[in-house]
This record gives C-alpha cells, sequence and structure tokens, in this order.
C-alpha cells in the first residue's frame, strides 16, 4: 500500500476576461505555476481541481527528469 502524498500549499489567481476564467495554480514549496481557461459561469471548485490536477502531472514530471 502506497503512503498518502502529503498536502500541498498552493495558491489559485483567479482572472476574469470576458465570458471565460483564467486560473493559475502556483505550488508555494516549489514556485511552479501552470494555468487553465474555462468558462465564468463555472463552479470556482471544479476549475481548483482542475488546475490543481495539472500542477500535480507538471509537478511529477519535473520530478521524473533527470537531473544533470
Amino acid at each position: 500500500m502506497m503512503a498518502a502524498e502529503p498536502p500541498r500549499e498552493v495558491f489559485f489567481e483567479f482572472i476574469t476576461i470576458g465570458a471565460a476564467v483564467k486560473v493559475v495554480a502556483i505550488d508555494a514549496a516549489t514556485g511552479t505555476e501552470v494555468s487553465i481557461i474555462g468558462p465564468a459561469a463555472a463552479a470556482q471548485a471544479d476549475l481548483e481541481r482542475l488546475a490543481f490536477a495539472k500542477l500535480k502531472a507538471r509537478l511529477a514530471r519535473e520530478a521524473a527528469k533527470p537531473h544533470i
């Protein structure tokens, strides 16, 4: 059984652009950031969940990279 990941501190920034909203997710520990764009009418929790999933995928890719 795998141990659960420790919780990450993540900051979210919401920028409304007309009928869309840009959501930026920033990992506090590494400063890594990703962004998504979704409909402004979407639930904030859904947009945060999507941005957080993209951030986790990015952090996993970077952790898997060989460091030279």
